[in-house]
């Protein structure tokens, strides 16, 4: 039972977090590549805090299934920074 409360209680703290920080980071960033703004170092180190996080977290997210989709929504998303963010960096650079 502890264990279970624990576990719950884990996931509604990352997801707090993820509602309260990260997504409107994340929206924020992705406003900023749509309007063809380049990333500076500070949103390149958030993003690979992200993906560290995210990595580290797998087989916690792999436990709940119920998680599953609003996962993918917010992998799909900044999937779309960075493929934003990279198209800049090359219109940027001539490529």
């Amino acid at each position: 039972m502890i264990d279970q409360q624990l576990e719950a209680g884990i996931i509604v703290t990352l997801l707090d977090r993820m509602r309260t920080q990260r997504l409107p980071r994340a929206l924020d960033l992705k406003e900023k590549v749509e309007r063809g703004d380049r990333l500076d170092s500070f949103d390149i180190q958030f993003l690979q805090d992200v993906f560290e996080d995210a990595q580290g977290m797998q087989h916690k997210w792999d436990s709940h299934p119920e998680l599953h989709e609003i996962i993918a929504k917010i992998t799909h998303l900044y999937h779309e920074i960075t493929s934003k963010a990279l198209e800049n960096e090359e219109k940027a650079n001539g490529a």
